[in-house]
């Protein structure tokens, strides 16, 4: 069997790669729009027609977070073999923690200033006005050391991108050298663990009683959080599987990848939306059921995110540089869009306006503003760490 690595002729260059970069600005307004639907969604059973809009489109955009993790697995693995760890860690981690400080503290008043005045009427139904007070900002803006809160709630992942970046060091090496089957291999268990969700949801009507209390499987407990899967879950599959098709992209005629792509990301999405609807009629407006179906590294999300991630990468739209300098924007994009989202949310509530055009009107506008914001910070060596 070939090991050796066949690189698609489109990732032979790192720093600007024509089809990575229409895959990022892609998955970035995905962000954007999924969070512009999610004020319409938690209307739930209040506005019916306002829940499934935002149900059916936020739905749609379930691929966008898993798309930038295989991204950076296709630019980050593997690690040169010049790169040690530690100038790993050092570049890294230390690219992300300033933003993740700057934007930790720099959110919360702007929502408090937003949401105390202008925004003081907010029919918001994911917005908690109650929360806008004098303690509850202090509270926010200590309490970031622990994790985000609603105002900064596109930061959790940074967090979670903070161990991607601990563990990419220790799995490098063997991405570089591991056979196309042994990476097949992990692959197929990691695709167990994304079914795992759903077994845990339905274990209950199997007749499961859980231990202790508690409703955890294979292995959960109290005393332990690390199940049978947990060491081979999550997004690190993603990054795998990012490095698995940049080493042996797939060979199949175009005929053939449309009809087994095409219908993957339909079915994923017809699970995904219709699960979601299920689910609230199941368990009105219980987020802790509701996400299940909408988690990123649950197979329905995969189904939507492979046909995406294989099209890009066969197509391989050429870049350009309005192209390539929007893509530059679009890490602080994604860390300043969620105040935009608040304020887009009233600015639209236009009376008879249809809800999937406030939406559409609301992403375009939150990521232009964001956009220019973001290319502001960037004129300025100061600010620019804290977007780039």
């Amino acid at each position: 069997m070939n090991t050796s690595p066949a690189v698609c002729p489109a990732l032979e260059t790192k720093n600007h790669i024509g089809w990575i970069d229409s895959l990022r600005v892609l998955a970035c307004f995905m962000v954007v729009f999924s969070h512009c639907c999610d004020g319409f969604v938690a209307q739930f059973d209040a506005d019916r027609a306002s829940f499934l809009t935002g149900s059916m489109l936020g739905s749609l955009m379930r691929s966008c977070v898993p798309l930038f993790v295989m991204i950076t697995g296709v630019l980050l693995l593997p690690l040169p073999q010049s790169s040690t760890l530690a100038d790993f860690y050092r570049r890294r981690v230390g690219r992300i923690i300033p933003p993740l400080v700057f934007w930790s503290l720099a959110l919360p008043p702007l929502a408090y200033l937003y949401f105390t005045g202008f925004g003081s009427h907010s029919v918001n139904p994911s917005v908690d006005l109650s929360a806008y007070t004098p303690e509850g900002l202090t509270n926010r803006l200590w309490t970031w050391v622990l994790n985000f809160n609603f105002d900064t709630t596109p930061l959790w992942y940074l967090y979670m991108l903070l161990g991607l970046y601990l563990i990419m060091p220790v799995i490098g090496p063997w991405l570089a050298s591991a056979s196309r089957r042994d990476m097949l291999t992990v692959l197929k268990v990691w695709g167990i663990t994304l079914i795992v969700p759903y077994i845990k949801l339905f274990a209950p009507a199997a007749g499961y009683l859980g231990n202790y209390g508690n409703m955890d499987i294979l292995g959960g407990c109290d005393w332990n959080a690390f199940s049978t899967f947990y060491y081979l879950s999550g997004f690190i599959g993603y990054l795998v599987l990012a490095v698995y098709l940049k080493r042996f992209p797939l060979q199949w005629s175009s005929t053939k990848l449309f009809g087994v792509m095409a219908p993957l990301f339909i079915l994923g999405y017809a699970i995904t939306a219709g699960g979601y609807v299920w689910l609230q009629e199941r368990y009105p407006g219980d987020y802790a059921y509701l996400e299940i179906i909408w988690y990123f590294c649950g197979i329905n999300v995969f189904m939507m995110t492979m046909p995406v991630f294989v099209a890009f990468q066969r197509l391989a739209p050429r870049g350009g540089k309005f192209l390539s300098s929007l893509a530059s924007l679009t890490f602080g994009i994604y860390l300043c869009h969620f105040f935009f989202v608040m304020v887009a949310y009233d600015l639209f509530d236009i009376p008879g306006l249809p809800y999937a055009v406030r939406i559409v009107a609301m992403a375009v506008c939150v990521f232009s503003a964001a956009a220019l914001l973001t290319w502001v910070l960037r004129r300025f060596r100061l600010t620019s760490p804290l977007v780039s």
